[in-house]
């Protein structure tokens, strides 16, 4: 039996309550100054906006708790004016001494710079400049003002109520503006209570502050790293702030292409660490990449999927603590499955575009799916239509994501789903193999098409590849079993201690060999994001046993009850 990886779930201490610890300790010695000479008056001109449009942070970092050393000879100066010259429109310095050997005298010298940048007669834009720390009372907002800083990062999670409205009263009276980095649930809750204590007491204010939010895609407990975390975030944010509210999306980017899926979210801005920090000559693919982003196909239906996981998250957290797994039945062949699938719960149903596959579907087929949901969810012909049996009244509260399956991107079968995918009959392009994910993002045609890829494993070097895609942006890749030449339906398992290394850095979704008898240690184990069942609730390839479904389903079931 798989045991559990979830670094959340071991007695380890949050890295932020360490540094906390530490940075109390060095301000009871060495003041809120930090031993720095910064100057009594703020030596720089009226604060300048952060991210009022669409543009990228670039971070002046020389190292991190989980990486160590980035650029430790690191020239502040020289960095921020490469950025700058990169188009960068704000610059963030890092000034945490302990883990990230930072220094109040990065920042001003980084201020002084990006003025002497864009001095009077350059025709240069002045460049924002942001204190990036884990700052925890108003007086060290008063520092980073005389330091020069227009922001600084309020992180929301160490910061109770009364003490984040402090600060966000003290940026308004210095015309600064917090750069909030929200994630959890309690966040979004904090943030909403202290908006509207600030707005009860507008009349007491000298002057409002403004409020830029930031979702971190890497999660500080464990380092893993969520690309989908802060679209998660994104529309919930702007109900709570309004729709021209800034956001911005926070680390995690190595590379153009995915700068590129980044700003095609909707994303204000993108804050960049260690890929500006390592590599400065690459910051202006970087920067370009993300401000020449426009949202299209792909981009809307990962915000979808990313507002529904919230959703179904909230929901269970709220009704059944502990963690929620989605499900995708693959291999269907028939309407019935396809539906009684979705009765049984399906988040996502699988169709195989693959004529060598006994689990080939007929185009039909998901074309008469996908016209039964419309018809239930009300967007079809039949208005009420149930998605279940004639004559029953049973519709789900969610319907599911339809998937088409690829193995070759060239074969009919495959330009089938590819049109499938276009007229918004199938929601997702699953690449199964190296050849679909090779020959896909060769076609430039097809790069806008929401899809996800699959790698088959069964050895570390297989790691190799799943580490490429993330890199390239890929916010979902789906494992399975590799044996042979054979690319899925094998019913065998993943070897645990790979699942295992995969499951601790990324969001793990995870096929083969998954069955009503093992579904309950594989989810306990892992808790992964997503299962991929297929041969394991079949009476033969391509025909699911219903029994094994609802099997699986209640075991999935009494597995979060017994979390309550």
């Amino acid at each position: 039996m798989p045991s559990s990886h979830n670094a959340s779930s071991r007695n380890i201490r949050n890295i932020i309550e360490e540094i906390v610890t530490r940075r109390k300790e060095d301000i009871a010695t060495l003041g809120w100054d930090y031993g720095s000479s910064v100057p009594p008056e703020r030596q720089r001109g009226k604060p300048v906006p952060f991210i009022a449009h669409k543009g990228v942070v670039l971070e002046v970092k020389r190292a991190s708790p989980s990486k160590g050393d980035i650029a430790p000879g690191l020239d502040a100066a020289a960095t921020a004016v490469s950025y700058a010259d990169a188009g960068a429109d704000a610059i963030s310095v890092l000034t945490e001494r302990n883990y990230f050997k930072g220094s109040l005298d990065d920042l001003m010298t980084v201020c002084k710079a990006v003025d002497a940048w864009s001095a009077e007669g350059t025709g240069r834009r002045r460049i924002a400049v942001l204190r990036k720390d884990f700052i925890y009372a108003p007086e060290e907002v008063d520092v980073a003002y005389r330091a020069g800083a227009d922001a600084v990062l309020l992180i929301a999670r160490m910061l109770d109520k009364s003490v984040m409205q402090a600060m966000l009263c003290r940026c308004g009276e210095l015309g600064m503006t917090a750069f909030v980095e929200l994630r959890l649930e309690d966040d979004l809750d904090k943030l909403a209570a202290v908006r509207e204590k600030l707005a009860a007491d507008r009349e007491k204010l000298s002057s409002p502050c403004r409020i830029v939010c930031g979702v971190n895609s890497r999660d500080l407990k464990d380092f893993s790293i969520d690309l989908l975390k802060p679209a998660s975030l994104l529309s919930r944010i702007h109900r709570l702030l309004g729709k021209d509210c800034s956001v911005i999306f926070e680390s995690g980017i190595r590379t153009p292409k995915a700068a590129t899926f980044a700003g095609s979210l909707g994303f204000t801005g993108m804050l960049l660490g260690e890929a500006a920090a390592r590599n400065p000559g690459e910051a202006g693919k970087l920067v370009s990449s993300f401000t020449g982003a426009k949202e299209g196909r792909a981009a809307r239906k990962w915000l979808e999927f990313a507002s529904l996981l919230g959703e179904k998250t909230n929901h269970h957290c709220e009704k059944q603590p502990g963690h929620t797994t989605l499900l995708k039945i693959c291999g269907l062949t028939s309407e019935q499955d396809a539906l009684e699938a979705v009765l049984a719960g399906a988040d996502f149903l699988g169709f195989i575009f693959c004529s060598k596959s006994p689990r080939n579907v007929a185009t039909d087929t998901v074309l008469q799916v996908r016209a039964r949901f419309e018809a239930a969810s009300g967007e079809g012909k039949t208005d009420g239509q149930s998605v279940g049996q004639p004559g029953t009244d049973y519709a789900p509260d969610s319907l599911p994501f339809l998937v088409g399956v690829v193995t070759d991107c060239t074969s009919s079968e495959a330009q089938e789903a590819v049109s499938l995918v276009r007229d918004g009959t199938l929601d997702f392009l699953q690449l199964h193999g190296t050849r679909a994910v090779t020959e896909f993002f060769a076609n430039e045609e097809l790069a806008d098409l929401p899809h996800y890829t699959v790698v088959n494993v069964s050895d570390e070097k297989d790691l190799t590849e799943i580490n490429r895609l993330k890199e390239q942006g890929e916010p979902r890749i789906l494992i399975d079993a590799k044996v042979g030449d054979k690319l899925g339906g094998t019913g065998k398992q993943v070897a645990p201690e790979l699942v295992q290394k995969i499951a601790s850095s990324s969001r793990l979704w995870l096929a083969g060999g998954i069955t009503a008898e093992n579904v309950a240690s594989i989810v306990s184990g892992y808790q992964p994001e997503l299962i991929d069942v297929s041969s394991g609730i079949e009476k033969s390839p391509g025909k699911k046993d219903m029994d094994k479904l609802l099997s699986l389903c209640q075991s999935l079931a009494g597995l979060y009850q017994h979390d309550i």
